[in-house]
């Protein structure tokens, strides 16, 4: 119970809309039970009255009653729902956002260990599944118990031990029935949790991998391995289905109890009436109705089981420590960089070799540097580093004369554009996917920015409005990697990192995005990794690094004379 104490403080925020929520549950329970109680009430004393009775019983109080319950309670369900629900859709908005801000912090350290698939479930369907912590646990609980005190009180006034007697029952179910399906149901509940993420998971997995898994053989087997955890999370929804089913034919047990108690203490006489007549069936509809209002009690529970393992999920990811750590202080952003890196030594948890392995590098601001190197000796997590995804275990990187872990976050992130090597294309407009470098850029900067880089042909049509990724148009690769230096110089930062910027392009477009690069960030120090040759004879100097050290560091004309490995890499081409 304790995983749910942090979220049940974002309730806090929306506390009365929530109990605003609750008060028209209630008012719509007990119009229910005031309807279903009166109408069995009114018929019964009509019969009793009969043709004789016609001109003495007072037939317009009680139909005036019928119809106000029964529009109390019409109207309070629809404004409980509409309440209830557009409160628990804010609480789920806050809840997206708190947990999506806890995780940027962790990014890439700690989601690392995290599979994609398992990532998304856990944000996604466990964060949903919290709703049900409101709609099924809190609201139904509280209602019922408001309920039970109400209409004990009310019975009091006609006859207090039938009333005692219904109000204890009641009391009890509530107090028993719940922790005992729950206990039942908690099991079943995580088992729910869990299969379903895992089945979300393979599922994630075996749509990404279909290419590699049918060339190897393997998709038969690893189908056969989601059918069995889909078999499983099957198995585990009809335990629930059964749990639920029990739970409320116990609860109809319980309440033909209830009304047998009633029928048979009310036929003895009510109050100081020992000829009751229509008070029996008074005392009988209303247990039938409190019951009824009962109903969504024993379920609750089994709902909570699923709660708790998805809180417990979720909290296992957002309370963790990032790794890395920035300071409050904002500084103001350089004009220029230059980066100083002193005998720094990286390694990834759980690898015992070096990363990076006594690095020592400046780069003077201003100056294009290229870095090269077979895959996995490093290049990458050069970059990284400079950007703070990790920290090193040793030595120090300074911007400037500023060292790196004196930068706040916001004044490093304007200091520094990446290129990725993977540009994301959001589901978006034009628009849209340009902004999230620059959010006050206009439209004008905006269609500068796409001519400068050669993207003129995308303000054609909608232009800026043209809708792109999954159901809009989809780039070439070489206008993916336009878009994404377009994006760095909208963001206008004095260092450029380029993460293998060329990659996949045949040399045409290559060539292009080289110059493009040469062009308009020759003002800019810039670090690009690559594995490629093309070009590099435009760089002021090129690394060569293996096994995460700089094995060779000159221009181009240099190490070409030095017939070191940089010449080795230029003869196989």
């Amino acid at each position: 119970m304790r995983a749910l104490l942090p979220y049940l403080a974002l309730y806090k925020r929306h506390k009365w809309m929530l109990t605003l929520g609750i008060v028209l549950a209630i008012v719509t329970l007990l119009a229910s039970i005031g309807l279903l109680t009166l109408s069995g009430w009114f018929l019964s004393a009509s019969a009793v009255a009969g043709v004789a009775g016609l001109y003495s019983f007072n037939y317009m109080l009680p139909a005036a009653g019928v119809r106000g319950t029964a529009i109390a309670r019409t109207a309070g369900r629809y404004f409980e729902r509409l309440v209830s629900h557009d409160a628990t859709f804010r609480v789920l908005q806050h809840l997206r956002v708190s947990t999506f801000s806890k995780l940027l912090p962790l990014s890439p350290a700690g989601l690392a260990r995290f599979r994609q698939g398992e990532l998304l479930n856990r944000v996604v369907a466990d964060v949903d599944t919290l709703d049900h912590l409101y709609l099924r646990v809190i609201s139904p609980l509280v209602g019922a118990f408001v309920v039970i005190v109400t209409v004990t009180l009310g019975l009091c006034v006609l006859d207090v031990p039938i009333a005692l007697t219904l109000g204890g029952i009641m009391l009890l179910t509530l107090l028993l029935l719940p922790p005992l399906f729950y206990r039942a149901g908690k099991s079943t509940g995580e088992s729910l949790t869990r299969l379903r993420g895992d089945y979300r998971q393979q599922l994630t997995s075996w749509l990404q991998g279909q290419a590699e898994l049918t060339i190897f053989g393997a998709s038969r087997r690893y189908r056969a391995r989601m059918e069995s955890t889909e078999l499983s999370w099957h198995e585990a929804q009809r335990r629930q289905s059964e749990l639920t089913a029990l739970s409320q034919a116990v609860m109809m047990l319980i309440g033909g109890i209830a009304v047998i108690a009633m029928l048979w203490m009310a036929s003895g006489g009510v109050g100081d009436n020992t000829q009751p007549g229509a008070l029996i069936a008074l005392f009988v509809f209303c247990a039938l109705a409190a019951f009824e209002a009962l109903a969504p009690v024993t379920g609750a529970f089994q709902h909570l089981g699923q709660v708790i393992a998805s809180a417990v999920r979720i909290t296992q990811i957002t309370e963790q420590q990032p790794e890395v750590q920035f300071t409050t202080k904002d500084d103001t952003v350089p004009e220029s960089v230059a980066v100083h890196l002193h005998n720094v030594t990286f390694a990834y948890d759980g690898q015992a070799q070096n990363a990076l392995d006594g690095i020592s590098l400046t780069i003077p601001a201003g100056k294009h540097i290229a870095v090269l190197g077979r895959t996995g000796c490093g290049k990458s997590t050069l970059l990284q580093l400079l950007t703070r995804a990790w920290d090193p275990r040793q030595g120090e990187i300074r911007f400037n004369d500023t060292p790196l872990v004196e930068f706040s976050e916001s004044t490093l992130r304007k200091s520094v554009s990446v290129v990725p090597q993977r540009v994301h294309l959001f589901s978006a407009t034009l628009r849209d996917n340009l902004l999230l470098a620059s959010p006050n850029a206009s439209d004008n900067e905006l269609s500068a920015v796409l001519e400068q880089v050669g993207l003129q042909k995308l303000l054609e049509g909608d232009g800026l409005n043209e809708w792109l990724g999954e159901g809009g148009r989809q780039l070439s690769g070489g206008e993916l990697r336009r878009l994404a230096v377009a994006r760095a110089l909208l963001h206008d930062a004095p260092l450029m990192l380029l993460d293998e910027p060329t990659e996949g392009l045949d040399a045409t477009t290559e060539s292009q995005i080289l110059d493009l690069l040469a062009q308009v960030m020759k003002n800019k120090t810039v670090l690009m990794v690559t594995h490629r040759l093309r070009g590099l004879a435009n760089f002021d100097q090129i690394i060569v690094m293996d096994n995460g050290q700089i094995i060779e560091q000159g221009n181009h004309a240099e190490l070409l004379a030095k017939q070191g490995r940089y010449y080795q890499f230029k003869q196989r081409l």
